[in-house]
């Protein structure tokens, strides 16, 4: 795409980002339905071969995508230009959720820097980088689906009052620490209770802090993506946490599946698999690490 037209998109998509508020209500009337994807890190090919198997988002078929559009797989731009389009043609009926790879410093190290460099210009970057901090951080659909790339929280008393209320201070870089930064790299564990993550960052968090959480703010379902998983999703939590997936033979080497979740008005998830598709010849991470001294650390 010619950089004219990818600027107008870009331009367009900031306003409107800008005007959503950090946790972003998607209802769900009577004949309705709502699709949500999880991670696609770069794989446009796949990216084509969900709306194939699904519908090409419209007013009647919308989408939430749940973060981590960008990063290892080399086709970023093309995935990030078509999910930008679609919220520039549907604002009320197709969605973003900020991902942990929506950040300067994964950018940086997994690829999109170098793309947006390569395939455009380096200042371009600047402009993905304010988008990606006016991203939501949260959906909740029909009033009981929370919908967030990563997980829940360090702190009990976190409610879904408080993610409403980070509104336009969520266009930073995420904190060391804090409700922003778990939202985006928490992880479910097997344990109960919370537990230091694996990832050095955001925390693991057990089914009883799932329950909890979910009965103190009125919801029925965690939804949550970050995680790539051999079928595509995972249930856990006794069916209270759903992992989603939707990066199928992740970085051409994990034979994973990918996943998207169809929830009508009922909110019970169906979900469906599906594998991957063929691609141009370009290796994963392609461009990491080419650009990464254009801007500071």
């Amino acid at each position: 795409l010619h950089k004219k037209y990818a600027l107008q998109i870009l331009y367009k998509v900031r306003d409107i980002f800008k005007a959503e508020n950090s946790v972003v209500d998607v209802p769900v009337p009577e004949g309705a339905h709502v699709t949500v994807c999880g991670d696609v890190h770069g794989q446009y090919y796949d990216l084509c071969n969900i709306f194939e198997l699904n519908g090409k988002p419209s007013e009647t078929n919308p989408y939430l995508f749940n973060g981590d559009f960008v990063d290892r797989g080399s086709f970023s731009i093309e995935v990030i230009l078509q999910l930008f389009a679609y919220k520039c043609l549907y604002p009320k009926h197709f969605h973003l959720n900020r991902g942990n790879h929506e950040t300067i410093n994964m950018n940086k190290m997994y690829g999109f820097e170098g793309e947006v460099a390569a395939k455009y210009s380096k200042d371009m970057m600047r402009l993905f980088t304010d988008i990606f901090q006016w991203l939501p951080l949260a959906h909740v659909i029909g009033t009981k689906v929370l919908v967030v790339h990563g997980g829940l929280f360090s702190k009990e008393e976190t409610c879904l009052d408080d993610l409403r209320k980070i509104g336009s201070s969520r266009h930073q870089e995420p904190p060391d620490e804090g409700p922003m930064t778990e939202m985006l790299w928490s992880d479910p564990g097997p344990n109960k209770g919370l537990m230091p993550s694996k990832r050095g960052v955001g925390v693991a968090f057990g089914e009883d802090v799932t329950e909890k959480f979910l009965k103190a703010n009125g919801l029925e379902l965690l939804i949550r993506s970050h995680e790539c998983k051999d079928e595509g999703y995972e249930v856990e939590h006794s069916g209270k946490t759903i992992t989603v997936f939707s990066a199928p033979n992740y970085c051409d080497q994990m034979g994973n599946k990918g996943a998207f979740i169809h929830l009508d008005k009922t909110l019970k998830p169906k979900f469906t698999t599906f594998t991957a598709v063929p691609h141009p010849a370009v290796r994963p991470m392609q461009y990491a690490g080419m650009y990464g001294s254009f801007f500071g650390s």
